[in-house]
């Protein structure tokens, strides 16, 4: 089995992540663009880290502009396994309170115009996405939040919105009718991708608000993001740092598939493939896909 590499994803208010050893910082070039920072590598105890904030250091990139697939691609490249998106949230429920932690496992994708496969013309792969996260993945984090003694709810279903504005009002009931637990802007493509390049993923969704259906709360509004955010990122950071701790040395095979997405899910035959994008994806699939001769 290969190493297992811990990859971590901030997300808003989270740019750094502090208690890494043996850290180094690098510019890892990808074929589909521009990350959207250098990679921070280094330990908790023996477990690997591949640190990456995904709106830049000081939030300089809005969702919509992310380049979700170059993220995913370095990532890959730099060996990760295992993947953790830390994401601020809105909920619909007033059980999942600002300062909770939700372990999503669904998602509902209602971005537009955004990137959301490495395949296309030229190479056509249809990956399963009936389970998105890695369940064993989700229980270590689970597990990790108990020994820290962290507010978590272990499931849930999160609508990701394009943003960058927040709901109107409309949208907030509509999607709280819908029974969904949560909404945020970046969850997806980012789960898709993952699951493309053969990454197990999991989100930790930080609840920072109510979104604007709450009658007893206020519309949400970035001051009051900001003053939940601070109280989170250091609640994720030990939530990261005991999930290392506690980490396997050897990838474990995923429950769900997730490490052998690309098994049987590329479908152009070999002499039809477009030898360009076969080019871009060689650290996303080169485990199956080879050039065509």
């Amino acid at each position: 089995m290969a190493e297992a590499v811990l990859g971590i994803i901030g997300g808003s208010g989270i740019y750094d992540l502090p208690g890494l050893t043996d850290l180094r910082e690098e510019r890892i070039e990808s074929p589909w663009g521009e990350p959207s920072d250098a990679l921070r590598f280094g330990r908790i105890g023996t477990t690997r880290i591949v640190f990456l904030p995904r709106h830049g250091r000081g939030h300089a990139i809005p969702p919509s502009e992310i380049n979700y697939r170059a993220n995913i691609d370095v990532l890959k490249r730099a060996g990760v396994t295992d993947l953790v998106s830390l994401s601020a949230c809105g909920s619909y429920k007033a059980e999942l309170y600002p300062g909770l932690f939700v372990l999503v496992d669904q998602f509902v994708d209602r971005t537009a115009g955004r990137q959301s496969s490495f395949f296309g013309k030229g190479c056509v792969a249809h990956v399963s996405l009936a389970h998105p996260v890695g369940p064993a993945l989700q229980e270590r984090i689970a597990e990790a939040a108990k020994a820290e003694e962290l507010p978590f709810v272990n499931g849930g279903t999160l609508v990701t919105m394009e943003g960058p504005q927040f709901s109107t009002y409309a949208e907030s009931l509509t999607y709280k009718g819908l029974g969904y637990d949560l909404i945020g802007m970046t969850a997806m493509p980012e789960a898709k991708l993952a699951r493309e390049a053969e990454i197990t993923y999991a989100t930790v969704a930080m609840v920072t608000d109510y979104d604007c259906w709450h009658e007893e709360h206020e519309a949400v509004d970035v001051a009051s993001v900001i003053a939940v955010l601070h109280e989170n990122a250091d609640k994720a950071r030990r939530l990261v740092a005991r999930l290392a701790a506690d980490f396997p040395v050897e990838r474990q095979a995923c429950p769900v598939g997730s490490d052998r997405a690309l098994d049987f899910a590329i479908v152009t035959a070999p002499e039809f493939r477009d030898p360009a994008l076969v080019a871009k994806l060689d650290a996303v699939a080169g485990r199956v896909l080879k050039p065509a001769s």
